[in-house]
């Protein structure tokens, strides 16, 4: 067996590089530490699906002959479970890492400063001529983004910037990025930021705060959206919109941020040419007049209080359920033939009794227990949402109980499930092509 693995409280580099070292080795098995940093934990809460990981719980290290290390050399620095080869004969052991000082002896070494872990693993994937999907692209730039302080930290190396190109003309994109990245603040910032409060005005919107800003800049600003997040925050409004006019370049930023489900940014900024999701967006706009666009943007947010996406337009229907005495192996040709990661259990009565998912087919350890009936393995822990509330509150539980689908509730009866999947269209439909 081939593992990879990376060091403990992993960060998107760490992340980036493991997705990206599972394409050269698509044999080896991608081993995720238990630890992890929050910013990664958003993320995986709604990507997880897209990537096969294990647990080092998971794993048994006697069949491990191959060991693919990435982001790190040391051994301290891996979950303790992988410890156990560090003592074992006969492991090859593969290294992909940016930093220059370790103390694992290896077979093979992949070494080279530079700002990130990924940029060697990206043009490795370059020269094997690899195909990558858009939302592998934006999770690689993401993993460089973050180590090189958007190439702007001095370990940034050319080799850097050009993997960035390489990973932008895969479609990776920078809206999501700032999504899940903190970014740096600095004194223009700070000083927008206070120019801002001192022209703050609160109205009402139906039964929401609201705030409108305009201002005018010099030159090209970073990190607007950022600033516009915290102005909301300063303010305490429900919904906050900046018009940033460039006076030289003749054109506007517009940034909204929401907090509340039933204002819809994404909406919004489509209608204005732009984008988002349903908590943030923003929209380009040249040679518009700000006072324009502050009536325009009144008018579409008075217009789409109601037209939040509610679950029953995104959640999939009709449901397919299995009875909980349904044998395990029954219920792992249904998932194979539907093409799908898991369903929902009911009793004689169709009650909801539990969920089966992939995660639980990694219990089964014997020939045997594939007919033994599903109820011994399904998860019993019921997290359930009504067909009323949003997509952004399903999303929530998502993260909050780290699960990949939930039954969508009507009178104590499924009437569809929500998945990361369905939860995915609904955030990234606004992406571009």
């Amino acid at each position: 067996m081939e593992i990879i693995t990376t060091h403990k409280g992993s960060d998107f580099d760490a992340l980036a590089s493991l997705v990206a070292a599972r394409l050269i080795y698509p044999e080896a098995k991608a081993v995720l530490p238990g630890s992890i940093n929050a910013n990664l934990k958003g993320f995986l809460a709604i990507h997880k699906d897209l990537f096969n990981f294990y647990s080092p719980t998971e794993i048994d290290y006697d069949d491990v002959d191959t060991l693919i290390v990435v982001d790190t050399h040391t051994w301290d620095r891996l979950d303790r479970r992988v410890l156990a080869l560090r003592e074992k004969q006969d492991v090859k052991i593969i290294v992909w890492d940016h930093h220059t000082k370790g103390d694992m002896e290896t077979d093979e070494k992949n070494i080279k400063e530079t700002g990130a872990a990924i940029t060697i693993l990206v043009k490795e994937i370059e020269n094997q001529r690899k195909l990558i999907t858009p939302i592998q692209a934006t999770l690689f730039l993401m993993g460089l983004y973050e180590d090189t302080g958007n190439l702007t930290f001095p370990s940034t190396r050319p080799e850097d910037a050009y993997a960035a190109g390489f990973l932008l003309d895969r479609k990776a994109d920078l809206h999501i990025l700032s999504g899940f990245l903190k970014p740096a603040y600095g004194k223009k910032q700070k000083d927008i930021l206070f120019e801002m409060v001192q022209k703050a005005e609160r109205s009402a919107v139906g039964a929401f705060t609201f705030s409108l800003c305009h201002l005018d800049i010099s030159g090209r600003v970073q990190n607007l959206a950022m600033v516009l997040e915290m102005y909301r925050e300063i303010v305490n409004v429900d919904v906050a919109f900046g018009i940033f006019r460039d006076m030289e370049q003749d054109k506007c930023m517009v940034i909204g941020r929401s907090n509340v489900d039933e204002i819809n940014i994404g909406l919004v900024m489509r209608s204005m040419g732009g984008g988002g999701h349903p908590g943030a967006g923003s929209a380009l706009i040249k040679r518009a007049n700000p006072e324009t666009l502050k009536e325009m943007i009144l008018e579409l947010v008075k217009g789409n209080q109601h037209s939040s996406v509610r679950l029953h337009d995104i959640m999939s229907y009709p449901v397919v359920t299995v009875d909980q005495d349904s044998k395990v192996e029954e219920v792992a040709m249904i998932l194979r033939n539907l093409g799908c990661t898991g369903m929902p259990v009911v009793d004689k009565e169709e009650n909801l009794v539990g969920i089966v998912s992939r995660r639980d087919f990694k219990k089964i350890r014997k020939t045997k227990q594939m007919q033994s009936p599903i109820k011994a393995f399904m998860s019993r822990n019921l997290v359930t949402i009504t067909n009323d509330k949003s997509a952004i509150e399903a999303a929530r539980l998502m993260i909050k109980h780290d699960i990949g689908r939930i039954p969508v509730m009507e009178d104590n009866k499924v009437i569809g499930i929500i998945t990361r999947s369905d939860a995915m269209l609904y955030f990234y439909d606004l992406l571009p092509d």
